[in-house]
């Protein structure tokens, strides 16, 4: 072969491997353009909403403990709290858990007692859910462990009135709702919604209530200003004369929560006048003990101001007639606690008791969820 030939070849062979490479150049470039474009114009997932943090409970009251198949999380808390306000989850779509806990109430009921779906008087009145997190055990008979169960039992009876059989059913129904699917979803992955997971997420909600850093827990914590001079010399009285610590207990002004069954007494509420068989047998019906017939839960005393009417049958409406009756040593009967005693307080100390409750009031709200309550 000539010199001539094979030079004429060789640049043959390179023309036409630049043109290949030119060719795939041009291909590679005009697949990253694609991908580009794709990567510009293809819909990206929604992010994913962001719920406020868990709130931490006020130093004055400490750490509380939560079950262990029941961790909090800012999500569960937020779709508890819209659970909370929905009235769909009672049989007749009347009544909601705020219907009986209302703010204006203190979180109590405003009625003497609570009235639930199809309006349906019940027999007890509905008691606060401040700090409901630290109580071992829940209703004014005690007869609920947690949180979780006296949800579930309010629900199935008479507060909601869907049957206990019915509770699955209904859970699943409001889960499937477009404005529940990602919160039950991103609270619950993955899982089968039941009934126990509406109790978990109104439990989780119900902890964060918290009735803390009042007046008094800051003259506590060592500002000698925080309560006035009425409400110190109150706070005397309540603490020394009128014997109320033993068994309204500071920190929460109960001493409900600082036994594992919490704490029960007969003062004799809802007693005068009645038969036998109208008589409520408290936490005697629970336990069949002669000792706990016609007692009831110590209620705490915070905010107590703004939580009228007084006791588990709502029967007393002013505070100042409901600290007169128990600091007079309650109603005589077979049962009557022996803790309580005629103080023998006059008028005066009387209302300087009433005047120290106030330095227990709290500014907590229970406030709608986002957007408002539901139908």
């Amino acid at each position: 072969m000539s010199r001539a030939i094979w030079i004429a070849k060789s640049v043959s062979v390179v023309a036409v491997g630049l043109s290949v490479a030119s060719a795939c150049s041009k291909k590679d470039k005009g697949k990253e353009a694609a991908s580009a474009s794709a990567a510009v114009t293809a819909p990206s997932a929604p992010p994913k909403p962001s719920y406020p943090p868990v709130p931490e409970p006020p130093k004055s009251l400490g750490k509380y403990n939560t079950p262990k198949d029941n961790p909090i999380s800012p999500v569960k808390v937020a779709l508890g709290h819209r659970l909370f306000f929905d009235k769909r989850l009672s049989t007749d779509g009347s009544v909601s858990c705020y219907s009986c806990h209302q703010n204006e109430n203190g979180t109590g009921g405003a009625e003497p007692t609570a009235i639930g779906a199809r309006q349906r008087k019940l027999d007890r009145h509905s008691p606060t859910l401040w700090n409901v997190a630290y109580l071992p055990a829940l209703y004014w008979d005690g007869r609920a462990p947690t949180l979780e169960s006296q949800m579930k039992a309010a629900w199935a009876g008479g507060n909601m009135g869907m049957g206990m059989e019915n509770l699955n059913k209904k859970a699943k129904e409001i889960a499937e709702l477009p404005e529940y699917q990602d919160l039950f979803e991103e609270a619950f992955p993955g899982e089968d919604i039941e009934a126990d997971h509406v109790a978990r997420a109104v439990a989780s909600y119900e902890r964060t209530l918290f009735c803390g850093e009042t007046a008094y827990d800051k003259f506590q914590a060592g500002e000698a200003d925080a309560m006035t001079t009425e409400q110190k010399a109150g706070w005397e009285v309540f603490s020394g004369k009128a014997g109320c610590v033993n068994c309204h207990t500071p920190p929460f002004f109960s001493d409900a929560y600082t036994t594992a069954r919490g704490a029960y007494h007969n003062a004799g509420v809802g007693l005068k006048g009645k038969k036998k068989d109208e008589i409520d047998a408290g936490r005697g019906k629970i336990t069949g003990e002669d000792g706990d017939w016609a007692a009831f839960k110590t209620p705490s005393l915070r905010n107590i101001t703004k939580s009228a009417p007084y006791f588990h049958n709502g029967s007393v409406a002013e505070l100042v007639d409901a600290v007169k009756f128990m600091a007079g040593g309650g109603y005589k009967n077979k049962n009557l606690d022996q803790k309580y005693k005629d103080a023998k307080l006059s008028d005066e100390e009387i209302q300087s008791i009433v005047t120290f409750l106030s330095a227990l009031e709290c500014g907590g709200k229970i406030e709608p969820p986002a957007g408002g309550a539901e139908p």
